[in-house]
């Protein structure tokens, strides 16, 4: 198999010649340069990958972590991501967790090993103390706030949504409101929720409260749970609109009104949403991933707040 050195040798340069030409280096003439390509054409070269990466210091590889695919918040924060990734000419390597706190750190260390120029972690299961001595050897970014000062951040206010949108559903009548999660208390956006509707609304009763909700399906089960109840919510607010939309079929089914039998709130703006027409709150995610990526290439440590909106419609 031909190596650099054979290339120079049919080319009539230098291995360093060789090894600019192939890493795109500018100060190469024009003859040198279709002499070096014409002698890999010749000699049927296909140059190392890993050997350029090393040479010219990075991989042109960002990876993001994601707990779940098939998610649409982690969906558009990835889709985001994809974005910049094509406008900047990079590769994204998705790396998905389920939580496992062992396989995060794993993908944390690919930093060390030089496999990735940057992490970008939408969602951890690691507290920051074991994330954050991974910042030595790469930016690592994250799509939630955090105060440590080695790591970027691109992220939204979603303790103040989660206000505003309990503060809409009691302005527009409704006292007895139920809400559905995807984790438990472990997860810092639940606990935002909890804090949220306590602040607005005094201690949820446990029975409004449905968790592991993830998609249609289970928010038509967790439709069955409240709307069996003796006291029913008049109003539920979804942590996003396939969620939402799995309530709204299962209500519909019992023959109740949208609006004024059940309101209904989801979140991210998302095409069944739209569908049907819910109202929901978008924390702009595709942004918050875009957002991200340009901190990762960029080796930044800033902290960019992205704003977040309610957008109204027929469901309330």
């Amino acid at each position: 198999m031909a190596n650099i050195h054979d290339i120079a040798k049919k080319a009539g340069v230098s291995a360093t010649t060789v090894s600019r030409v192939l890493n795109n280096h500018k100060y190469v003439s024009d003859e040198k340069r279709r002499a070096v390509k014409n002698a890999i054409d010749e000699l049927n070269y296909t140059p190392n990958r890993n050997a350029i990466d090393l040479i010219r210091g990075e991989t042109k590889q960002i990876g993001v972590i994601i707990p779940y695919n098939n998610n649409q918040a982690f969906d558009q924060m990835l889709h985001g991501a994809l974005n910049k990734s094509i406008e900047h000419g990079y590769s994204v390597l998705v790396l998905p967790t389920r939580y496992d706190a062992k396989k995060e750190l794993e993908y944390l260390s690919m930093l060390q090993t030089k496999m990735l120029d940057a992490i970008i972690i939408t969602s951890r299961s690691n507290v920051w103390g074991a994330i954050t001595p991974f910042t030595t050897y790469g930016p690592i970014i994250s799509c939630e706030y955090t105060d440590h000062a080695e790591i970027g951040c691109s992220y939204m206010d979603r303790y103040a949504s989660y206000v505003d949108a309990f503060h809409l559903l009691k302005e527009n009548g409704h006292e007895k409101v139920a809400f559905t999660t995807a984790r438990g208390m472990e997860s810092k956006s639940t606990i935002q929720t909890f804090t949220a509707y306590e602040d607005v609304f005094g201690k949820p009763p446990s029975e409004y409260v449905i968790s592991s909700c993830y998609s249609l399906q289970d928010g038509y089960r967790a439709a069955q749970k409240l709307l069996q109840l003796k006291e029913k919510p008049t109003a539920i607010y979804a942590n996003g609109d396939e969620v939402a939309t799995g309530i709204y079929q299962y209500a519909v089914s019992l023959g109740m009104h949208i609006p004024n039998d059940l309101a209904l709130l989801g979140q991210e703006n998302q095409p069944m949403g739209v569908a049907f027409g819910i109202s929901t709150v978008d924390h702009q995610l595709i942004k918050v991933g875009e957002q991200a990526f340009q901190l990762a290439i960029e080796k930044s440590k800033q902290k960019i707040k992205i704003p977040y909106q309610i957008i109204h419609r027929s469901s309330i």
